[in-house]
């Protein structure tokens, strides 16, 4: 599973997704980020995770809720979880509705595990932008990344200089947006006041392959919202096949259809619940 390696990080790729899950080592802490998917994989992470830790405390940095994202929780019941507050006050009956996709997806594929599915319990949860968590000369600081799901976050990782992005700024996936487009363009415009404070060295996503370069990650950003602003611009238009180019080319297209047409249904009802028009005429009058 690994994919990459250095002296403080190790990023350990699933088979499903190209899910990343990261595991960073500084001489205060180990944290493990996303622990996913497959039974096999979530020990391995597990198993490297205890081999390197030593006396030093273990904690679970959950990016958001997405039920991938949380599938291996109950593996590292020692840790001590870092989420969202958003993350942490999800309600019972959404919270219910996560496990239930993963008690789905374990089903439908006869996977076991051998540990429980639950929702994660937060010790260590975040409100508002530029706050931090210390542990030792370890510094975690934190910026609320809403859009792609309600209860993102953006995490620095001092002095490291890493940036753990979750499901925004991936090589291989334009912006998957199920909850709100406006919310998710105010998330990666952060990015520019993270770069600007923070000597960020690495970005690390929820999918794909993670960058050193500056300007890669800057393109990453743009890209994400050449892509808003175009399947806006579309929609107005009532471009059909336009919107069906927007992600021509993209590497996994019978799955990533489904993905972009959600997208469109998500801006068409945006347009019309702020009142919009649509191609000339209010989408909802035709």
């Amino acid at each position: 599973m690994i994919v990459w390696r250095d002296e403080h990080t190790t990023l350990f790729r699933s088979a499903l997704y190209e899910t990343v899950s990261t595991v960073i080592a500084t001489k205060d802490c180990v944290i493990v980020v996303d622990p996913c998917w497959l039974p096999h994989e979530v020990e391995e992470i597990r198993q490297y995770s205890d081999s390197i830790k030593g006396e030093r405390p273990l904690y679970l940095l959950f990016t958001h809720s997405d039920y991938d994202h949380i599938i291996g929780y109950q593996a590292f019941p020692e840790a001590k979880v870092i989420a969202s507050q958003a993350f942490a006050d999800k309600s019972g009956e959404k919270k219910e509705d996560i496990i239930e996709q993963i008690k789905a997806f374990d089903d439908e594929y006869y996977v076991t595990r051998s540990y429980e599915i639950v929702y994660p319990e937060v010790d260590i949860p975040i409100e508002g932008d530029g706050k931090s968590f210390s542990v030792g000369g370890t510094t975690l600081t934190f910026f609320q990344a809403p859009g792609h799901n309600a209860d993102g976050l953006f995490t620095i990782i001092e002095p490291l200089g890493i940036l753990v992005a979750g499901d925004y700024f991936s090589d291989l996936e334009f912006p998957y947006i199920y909850v709100s487009s406006h919310e998710y363009e105010k998330s990666i415009s952060k990015l520019d006041t993270i770069l600007e404070k923070y000597s960020i060295r690495m970005l690390v996503t929820g999918h794909g392959n993670p960058t050193r370069e500056y300007a890669e990650i800057k393109k990453r950003q743009q890209d994400s919202f050449d892509y808003i602003r175009a399947m806006r611009k579309l929609i107005q238009e009532k471009d059909v096949e336009g919107i069906s180019l927007l992600i021509e080319g993209c590497k996994f297209p019978r799955n990533m259809k489904k993905f972009h047409y959600n997208n469109q249904l998500l801006f068409e009802k945006e347009f019309i619940e702020m009142g919009l028009p649509i191609g000339g005429v209010n989408k909802g009058q035709e």
